[in-house]
């Protein structure tokens, strides 16, 4: 019988490989936004009647959340730092390919938007849509594979709810003793 470690390992080298490239897709689109595009010399430019590529400069957290404010530049970046840090050892554990998919999506996000911390001491936001007078976020690619996998998750949880931590650590005993009552 393999280890956890063994079992999770192909996640976990293939989730590797999906985050590098999911990451070079945000930053290749955010340099193309900024570089090529030139859009904080245009601000805003209609794409579509319900989608605009908008330039905004995110120094908040989700969604422009203002405990970017309390927490300030570095400690934003040591708090997503600490996050992910945390979720590549779940990754690592992870012996469930959806659950796997999830964290590479929220990982790619986090470290996407990481590197713009570092790079330009703010998150680049530039996609927007909107339809007559509501008005999603702007947002980016990162933003997009965070929302994603949060989303991947919260349904993982709730379609197999035996799997959440708290019940992990009692389902060994609980098949042991029903192993036990049934021999």
């Amino acid at each position: 019988m393999q280890s956890v470690t063994e079992q999770s390992a192909p996640y976990f080298k293939r989730g590797l490989g999906f985050i590098i490239l999911l990451m070079a897709l945000d930053q290749l689109s955010k340099w193309w936004v900024l570089e090529v595009f030139d859009l904080p010399a245009k601000g805003s430019v209609e794409i579509l009647p319900f989608f605009s590529l908008t330039m905004v400069w995110n120094t908040g957290i989700s969604m422009g959340l203002a405990l970017g404010d309390a927490l300030g530049r570095w400690g934003i970046v040591v708090m997503t730092a600490g996050i992910s840090i945390w979720l590549v050892f779940w990754l690592k554990r992870s012996t469930r390919a959806f659950e796997a998919s999830a964290l590479v999506l929220i990982l790619s996000g986090a470290i996407g938007n990481l590197i713009d911390r570092f790079v330009h001491g703010a998150v680049v936001d530039f996609l927007h849509f909107y339809a007559y007078t509501y008005s999603f976020y702007v947002f980016n690619v990162a933003d997009s594979a965070i929302t994603t996998g949060v989303i991947m998750l919260l349904i993982d949880g709730l379609r197999d709810g035996g799997k959440s931590p708290k019940k992990a650590s009692n389902n060994g005993q609980d098949e042991a003793g029903r192993q036990g009552e049934s021999s």
